[in-house]
């Protein structure tokens, strides 16, 4: 009778029926000894196993049940072969050796999967009552799918995982939420296959984005293989593996440490040059999260890092990219000179302020130029102002924030300060103490009253319509409040003028003054002095 038209209950009886043979056989074996022990101890194993998986309720209507028996009398079968074989010395020895190394790793196999199947549950999963079939038969179908990845031979698991690929596009949330780790496990095996490892790349990038999942990827070793198929894989895989690498290395320092430790940094760097926007903007993404862990900086640095940054800043694709990429850079340059270095030498300056150019300057790009100041000549910081002017009109109030940062940071000598004043900046900067973060409103405190030790900017502080006023409110003495004490010497520096000494008094400026003063906060008394003394000598000449 063909194995197809049985039924489970003759399968089961043909295989019980087939061990004592198979195992007769196999004793009476010459040669080979220690190899055919251990085929004999495995296939002693078979009706045990057999029976376990026999006695489960559902053993007769699962179609897994009866795909494990074929399998089982199939291998039986090779086994009882091979000694025929063997004894007609039809094969060469090491011909002989391979083929029972091969055998002795089917019946492992059978035996594994007869276990797996026991623990997985899902014999039960796969066939459901009549009511469920109805309701629910899509999880079913999933929980089979993902049962068949860590059963049977390696084309097997290729067609389980085709079917599941498919299943995903329509329901991705079903396949993810019924995944548990023994299935992470057998979708990592599978992306070392070349059959497979496009399809298992997709499953993995897929679990990788929902944020459910990383620590068993990590735990399973995802590392390496998605690794290697950034440098031999085909255009989706590499896509696929990239856009993992990318979520992964968000989760923590060592897994950015791990990537570099496993050989990643290089094809990250190489997909930044030659992949397409998403591959590219996912690389730069990567790159940066490893670049925000100090001890990586090395290594990131002699596969080429610096370059490869500015020049997707420079012709990144996406503009996403770009971000990434001045992130990148504001990492590296955060705290080594010699990347500081590296970075001017290439260029980066320029590539820098060009990307500030654009419609929508970012935080990180100014954040990289404020790096940086220390390490270029004086004749570069007009260019360097005329930069951050731009931020100061056109970028967000983080953007903003480090603009007038990196002011205060470019503010040391006289002749800078008049360079800055000049450039337009302190309109801006009056501005920005409006804003509504308290970080902004502290920072351009800072700049101004680094900036009006010079007259001219002094002056042009008095002429700002708004300057007084906002500056009175940073006088506000919450302990929180760290911008007061700025505050105190941008108005010392205006209380010359009798005007801005009204708008002081008319904003409430004596009220804070005196609640500083008790503080002792620096130059808040003698600044209380002099608006008083000036309220006193109006007075008088009044009367």
């Amino acid at each position: 009778m063909v194995e197809e038209n049985q039924t489970v209950e003759e399968l089961l009886l043909q295989a019980l029926e087939l061990v004592p043979t198979a195992l007769a056989k196999a004793r009476t074996a010459k040669g080979f000894t220690t190899r055919w022990r251990v085929i004999i101890t495995r296939l002693e194993k078979i009706p045990t196993c057999l029976s376990d998986l026999s006695s489960h309720p559902c053993f007769s209507k699962n179609t897994l049940c009866r795909e494990q028996l074929q399998s089982v009398l199939q291998t039986l079968k090779e086994s009882i072969e091979l000694v025929c074989v063997q004894e007609k010395q039809r094969e060469g020895k090491l011909k002989m050796q391979s083929d029972l190394d091969s055998l002795s790793s089917k019946i492992d196999l059978t035996l594994r999967d007869c276990g797996l199947l026991m623990k997985t549950g899902v014999l039960s999963e796969v066939t459901p009552t009549p009511q469920q079939q109805q309701q629910d038969s899509e999880t079913f179908s999933v929980r089979e799918l993902l049962a068949r990845l860590q059963i049977g031979h390696s084309e097997s698991k290729r067609k389980a995982l085709e079917q599941l690929v498919e299943v995903m596009k329509d329901d991705e949330k079903a396949v993810i939420t019924a995944i548990g780790r023994t299935n992470v496990a057998s979708l990592v095996q599978l992306l070392t296959s070349p059959s497979a490892r496009e399809n298992a790349a997709s499953v993995i990038c897929s679990l990788a984005e929902s944020g459910g999942c990383e620590s068993w990827l990590l735990s399973e070793n995802a590392l390496p293989p998605l690794i290697r198929l950034l440098e031999s894989g085909t255009p989706l895989a590499k896509e696929k593996a990239v856009i993992s690498l990318q979520r992964l290395s968000f989760s923590s320092s060592e897994t950015s440490r791990a990537i570099v430790g496993h050989g990643g940094v290089g094809p990250l760097i190489e997909l930044c040059k030659t992949g397409d926007s998403v591959s590219q903007a996912a690389s730069a993404s990567t790159l940066k999260n490893i670049s925000s862990v100090p001890e990586a900086r090395h290594s990131l640095a002699e596969e080429g890092i610096v370059k490869a940054m500015i020049d997707v800043l420079s012709c990144g694709i996406l503009l996403g990219s770009k971000e990434y990429a001045a992130e990148c850079l504001q990492h590296l340059t955060s705290s080594n000179e010699a990347l500081r270095r590296s970075v001017v030498s290439e260029n980066g300056i320029q590539t820098l302020l060009a990307y500030l150019d654009g419609p929508l300057p970012q935080e990180s790009g100014v954040s990289a130029i404020r790096n940086l100041v220390n390490s270029v000549p004086p004749e570069a910081y007009d260019k360097i102002v005329h930069g951050l002017v731009h931020v100061l009109r056109a970028g967000s109030t983080g953007a903003q924030q480090a603009a007038a940062s990196t002011i205060c940071r470019m503010a040391t000598s006289n002749e800078t300060k008049r360079m800055i004043g000049e450039s337009g900046c302190i309109p801006l900067l009056v501005r920005l103490l409006e804003a509504k973060g308290g970080g902004a409103r502290e920072v351009a405190a800072q700049a101004i009253a680094s900036l009006v030790t010079v007259p001219r900017n002094c002056r042009e502080v008095k002429r700002e319509e708004k300057s007084v006023a906002s500056l009175v409110m940073l006088l506000e003495p919450s302990p929180s409040n760290s911008a007061k004490k700025y505050a105190v010497s941008c108005l010392a520096a205006v209380c010359s003028s009798r005007k801005c000494r009204k708008l002081m008094v008319s904003h409430g400026a004596v009220g804070y003054l005196k609640k500083l003063a008790e503080m002792e906060v620096p130059g808040s008394r003698k600044l209380l002095e002099r608006i008083e003394k000036g309220r006193l000598k109006s007075f008088f000449s009044r009367k």
